[in-house]
């Protein structure tokens, strides 16, 4: 699945959300609360994350659900 996430760089919200399937409001409540990381503010319109946080972000969730499954 990671192989097609591009490793470095900024991806914009759509893009995200591609990734991590929640709601845009469900992921700006989850930044906002500090569950996700924090965006980057290009300009006054553009709003990007970097794409190495959200690798870490689906590594780290995908560990968690291998130990749910596990009984860990």
């Amino acid at each position: 699945m990671l192989t097609n996430i591009p490793t470095t760089g900024y991806l914009r919200l759509p893009q995200v959300l591609t990734l991590i399937p929640i709601s845009k409001s469900a992921w700006w409540a989850g930044c906002q609360s500090g569950r996700y990381h924090k965006p980057v503010k290009l300009g006054p319109r553009t709003t990007v994350w970097k794409a190495e946080d959200n690798i870490a972000l689906i590594e780290r969730v995908g560990g968690q659900q291998q130990e749910a499954k596990h009984g860990r």
